[in-house]
């Protein structure tokens, strides 16, 4: 390999996928085993790269976050004062909003007592509700949390959002702050967690945050396990206080074989997996991000590790 190159870490097997796409916006990916010359890498395109991974890359310009989480890359000690990007792909959030959308409605329309009255064999009808009926919250209005919002929104729910800073978002009623938590936690039927993990955001969903949701409320994370307090989350759905989950994230990834969680009726578990960087819609904006590095311009989507986001 010749020239400056782009360095891959995932722990997915997709590498010749990103290589495919990556080579019609001219930029040139090897894997990073695969590294002759160190000095030749200009960016790096990762996801949750072990520590020590970036120290041996002196030239390195640019890191390219395979998400948009990024809190695998901050507070890091071996990473060099360059940009960081998180991939912002319209395919991407359509996916989060597709499956956000999906767990709504599942608890909207009491599929779960459908599936337990199949199992028993047992015809059970429960009228259906009107959405216009049903409050939806969405923490965190990031561009997957806004997308999934206004998803939910269009099919009739009405929907409270709640974000770090004050947002105005039509059809969706935003607020901010921590009042405004408990406000909306109190109001809604069905929680959705899309908040970005942060010093501010780690634990934040407690047992007193669980207690002042609605009885019988149903709770959806899709952001980051750290975010839930999963003891206190395990207690408020063994209680009964909490009426279901559907958790497609963890404090530890994979979940234990030891959780309760598996077990539990009223829980729906998925690995991870409600959203995830499509390589042929984000190659090219991780091009442009290259081309920009190389004319000394500003990247898009670029992350603030103070914030987190």
């Amino acid at each position: 390999m010749t020239g400056s190159y782009m360095v891959f870490y995932s722990a997915f097997d997709d590498f010749q996928a990103w290589r495919e796409a990556l080579e019609s916006e001219g930029v040139e990916l090897c894997r990073s085993e695969d590294i002759a010359d160190a000095d030749n890498v200009r960016s790096a395109l990762v996801w949750k790269p072990p520590q020590g991974f970036f120290q041996g890359f002196r030239n390195l310009q640019l890191v390219v976050n395979l998400g948009a989480g990024v809190d695998a890359l901050v507070g890091r000690n071996d990473l060099p004062d360059v940009p960081i990007t998180r991939l912002s792909d319209p395919r991407m959030a359509r996916m989060m909003a597709g499956f956000v959308l999906f767990a709504v409605t599942r608890y909207a329309r009491d599929i779960p007592q459908f599936e337990k009255a199949q199992r028993e064999r047992r015809w059970h009808y429960i009228h259906p509700k009107d959405p216009a009926d049903i409050t939806v919250g969405v923490l965190g209005l990031g561009e997957l949390g806004l997308e999934s919002a206004r998803e939910v929104a269009r099919q009739g729910y009405r929907v409270l959002g709640w974000s770090r800073t004050q947002k105005s978002v039509e059809g969706i009623s935003c607020s901010s702050g921590p009042d405004a938590l408990v406000s909306v936690l109190s109001q809604s039927d069905i929680v959705v967690c899309m908040l970005p993990r942060t010093p501010e955001t780690d634990g934040l969903l407690d047992a007193a945050m669980f207690r002042s949701m609605k009885q019988g409320a149903f709770f959806i994370n899709v952001s980051r396990g750290s975010i839930v307090d999963e003891p206190a989350l395990i207690a408020a759905l063994q209680s009964g206080w909490l009426g279901g989950a559907t958790l497609d994230v963890f404090a530890k990834e994979p979940l234990s074989p030891d959780s309760p969680l598996w077990t539990m009726e009223n829980v729906l578990i998925t690995p991870h997996l409600a959203s995830i960087a499509l390589p042929s819609s984000a190659a090219m904006q991780i091009g442009e991000n290259v081309r920009r590095i190389a004319r000394n311009e500003a990247v898009l989507s670029r992350i603030d590790p103070k914030r987190g986001y």
